[in-house]
């Protein structure tokens, strides 16, 4: 499948200034899968490893950490010289064996000439922890599961993706091409954009089969939970990731701790919160009662919402049937619209946005995201289905006067003066506002 980000890996690999790479992101959102054909149509030789699958290859790693002599024992291990110039070096997996990535500091000073990316599940929990981490050493990227326009290509509506990438916002579609993109974007709420899934359905067109992978991820996330914390934290870990689906369906989606676990405080599951968050199971949507830059220096980071990283799992975790999908408007405006903002959610991070956040008014008004482009601040409200009420917008407008005002809906783009109606599918149209 196609993945925007190959187009970054080809920029980190002409980077003159390019760094050891360490590439992110949740189990299974395709990060090996990216990398092993990057190195195999980029690169005259291509070396894997993979410690989780081979342990033995930890010992490579156990004493001196100078890159030579690394590199000298991996081509030992291969049976071939490995020649910095035509070479991708690829170390998976690499969570289970923390020297490895120790290591990349010394790749940076001492043999910057080789290309090496090192990737692996819940990377950023193994980062939180008490080891030689190296900063100002490494590159990053970050992965998500196939975004709406991801989705489109892979499934052979690469003219149609193109068209919505590049459209002006201020006119509108077809109403043809606009129902079809409604359609389309329906079946992406239900499957989400797990590459194993949408491989399996794009293969069986079979959605039974498709729902059955979706579980069964969700199944090796609740492993992970006790595979990797100790088994009190494992217990909390669950309990929340457990509770976010509720606490979305809520028509006030704000995260509340007694909603895991009546009676709860913020100081039992704050680090469980922390946890989901770098293993990127999990987006929090900051609130802010004052829209101004940053937006991060105004954010009250005791008041939050959770969102689901990928809007197919948040499906299976509800146990939403395949048959909504049949239905005009249902799966838009389910669960008080919990899928449409959690898709948004999800499009916004993927579209490049690192933090979001939320506004609430003293007299109750609330706009869904607040987003920062440069020196511009737009509000974006969300509407899962076709109410035309701009109460929250126009609260919003009449405190802080922004140049445009912008609302989500199953609606096709329309301007009115300063308002604009992305259709739903087009949320990460945002990204390029300006």
């Amino acid at each position: 499948m196609k993945r925007v980000l190959y187009a970054k890996l080809l920029e980190w690999k002409s980077d003159v200034k390019r760094k050891p790479l360490l590439l992110q992101g949740a189990r299974q959102v395709g990060k090996t899968y990216l990398i092993d054909a990057f190195g195999k149509a980029e690169y005259a030789d291509y070396i894997y490893l993979n410690f989780e699958q081979n342990p033995n290859l930890a010992s490579i790693f156990k004493g001196d950490l100078n890159p030579h002599q690394i590199i000298e024992s991996i081509g030992l291990l291969y049976g071939r010289a490995i020649h910095s110039e035509n070479t991708l070096i690829f170390f998976d997996e690499i969570q289970t064996t923390p020297e490895v990535l120790t290591s990349l500091k010394y790749f940076y000073e001492i043999a910057p000439e080789y290309h090496v990316i090192s990737a692996g599940s819940l990377l950023g929990v193994s980062m939180g922890k008490k080891s030689s981490f190296p900063v100002g050493k490494v590159n990053f990227m970050m992965m998500y599961p196939l975004s709406f326009s991801e989705y489109l290509i892979a499934f052979g509506e690469e003219m149609i993706e193109h068209k919505l990438s590049t459209t002006n916002p201020e006119g509108s579609f077809m109403e043809v091409i606009h129902e079809k993109l409604i359609s389309l974007h329906k079946m992406y709420l239900y499957l989400g954009g797990m590459p194993e899934v949408l491989q399996d359905y794009l293969n069986n067109r079979d959605i039974a089969s498709a729902r059955k992978i979706q579980e069964e991820i969700l199944l090796a996330y609740s492993r992970d939970f006790s595979k990797y914390t100790e088994k009190s934290q494992a217990i909390k870990t669950s309990e929340l990731w457990q509770s976010i689906p509720a606490q979305l369906t809520r028509e006030n989606k704000k995260f509340k701790y007694s909603g895991v676990r009546k009676g709860a405080r913020a100081s039992t599951y704050e680090q469980t919160i922390e946890w989901l968050k770098q293993a990127g199971l999990i987006h929090l949507a900051y609130q802010i009662s004052t829209a101004k830059i940053p937006l991060s220096g105004y954010a009250d980071y005791t008041k939050f919402k959770v969102f689901v990283f990928d809007t197919g799992l948040l499906g299976a975790m509800l146990k939403i049937t395949s048959e909504i999908i049949l239905h005009p408007t249902a799966l838009f405006s389910e669960y008080n619209g919990a899928f449409i903002e959690n898709f948004v959610a999800s499009e916004l991070i993927s579209s490049g946005y690192d933090n979001l956040y939320y506004w609430v008014s003293k007299s109750a008004a609330e706009v869904d995201f607040i987003v920062q482009n440069g020196d511009k601040i737009f509000p974006l409200e969300v509407k899962s289905g076709l109410n035309r009420n701009k109460k929250s917008l126009i609260s919003y407008n009449q405190k802080y006067h922004p140049e445009l005002l912008f609302r989500c809906s199953p609606r096709n783009f329309t301007r009115d003066g300063d308002f604009i109606n992305l259709p739903v599918y087009a949320a990460f149209l945002m990204k390029k506002q300006r």
